[in-house]
This record gives C-alpha cells, structure tokens and sequence, in this order.
C-alpha cells in the first residue's frame, strides 16, 4: 500500500492574505462544522489549513474513537501540525495562529507549548490540559464551558490557575461553538468568536 501525504483542508480570501491558521478537529475527526468554521476564518482574510490527523488509521469515522485517538503518536502529530504551519508560511503568511476544539484544543495547548512556526493559540475546550501543563511560548487564550460534561471543574479551575488568559462561560457546556449541535451555546459562541478574532488580528496581523 502506498503512503500518502497529510491531508489537509484549506480555504482563504481571494488574492493576499492577513496570516494563517491551523484549524485542529475534534475527536471525531474533520467534520461539517469545522468545514463551515474554517470558510469563516477564511472570509476573515486568513489563509486556513486544516490537517486530517487520523489518515493513518483511515480518515475520519474509518474506526472506533479508541483506535482513532490509538492511532497517534505525540511527537508524529505535532510534526504533521507543524507541517502545517510551514505550508501556510510557504504560502506567504508572515506570521501563523493555531486553533482547535476539544482534542484539537489539546493540541493548541501542546503547540503553543512545544510547537514550531507558531505565533499565537486560541484553544477551546481542550481535555486533559491540566495534566499537561507548561509555559506557553506564544500568546495563548484558552476558553472553557463551565457546564463541561467532558472536563471536570477541577481541571478548568487548575488550567485558570496556571493561565490568566483561559475564560470560562459557566452556563456553557462541551462544545458550544459546534454550531448545529444540540450542544451549540448561542451566547458563549457569540463572545468567543469575536475575542478568536481580536486575539488573531493583535497577534498575527
């Protein structure tokens, strides 16, 4: 069987761009949603890739979450995210941003941590950052839902502890900016998606 590259999603303005974004999917993989969230970044003015991190095991829904989630090695994956961030530089963004929802907002911690090519991580909802703490090397901004039926309080509250820069909306729960989703929360995404924007434009032009 053949190999194949990372495969990845992009969309972005016509003609010049104001800077790049990595977009980081879920648990179960790349989906509708995270489509229409990245042609929304990319009517912003960013150049967005977003890369299908379970093509190892079959792409997304090719298997259970276990064996998707199983088929990832920690330092693999972040050179495939980092991959990324130099496919956006070779495009001609000067500066890059990496965000995420859940598992993809662990790993816009993981990036803004440990990453390369990286200039500024909005992650939301990210599980099990709280056993994974460290120092951010780019600015970061974390959100959380207060109503998280995935995250202990515990953890939110130990993650806004270790980082000033995490906002929590206590009556959202998992995955309020899935907009469509029974979870969607119209008013934490509402706020949220202005302050993804606001924090991009500071950090990457």
């Amino acid at each position: 069987m053949t190999d194949i590259s990372l495969p990845y999603f992009t969309a972005g303005p016509v003609g010049g761009s104001r800077g790049g974004v990595v977009v980081v999917h879920e648990g179960g993989g790349i989906s509708a949603q995270l489509l229409r969230f990245c042609e929304r970044l990319a009517r912003e003015g960013y150049r967005v890739a977003a890369p299908d991190l379970f093509f190892r095991a079959g792409g997304p829904e090719a298997a259970d979450f276990g064996t998707l989630i199983g088929s990832l090695e920690r330092q693999r994956t972040q050179d495939d995210l980092d991959s990324m961030a130099a496919l956006l530089r070779r495009e001609g963004a000067q500066k890059v941003g990496v965000t995420g929802f859940c598992f993809g907002g662990r790993w816009t911690w993981r990036c803004s941590v440990s990453g390369n090519g990286f200039d500024a991580a909005v992650g939301f909802y990210g599980g099990g950052i709280a056993q994974d703490l460290g120092e951010p090397n780019i600015p970061t901004l974390l959100f959380f839902g207060g109503s998280d039926e995935y995250i202990p309080a515990a953890d939110i509250e130990a993650v806004q502890a270790h980082h000033k820069e995490t906002i929590v909306y206590p009556d959202a729960g998992h995955g309020f900016m899935r907009d469509g989703s029974p979870s969607f929360h119209e008013q934490a995404a509402a706020d949220a998606w202005p302050r993804l924007l606001s924090f991009f434009a500071e950090h990457l032009g």
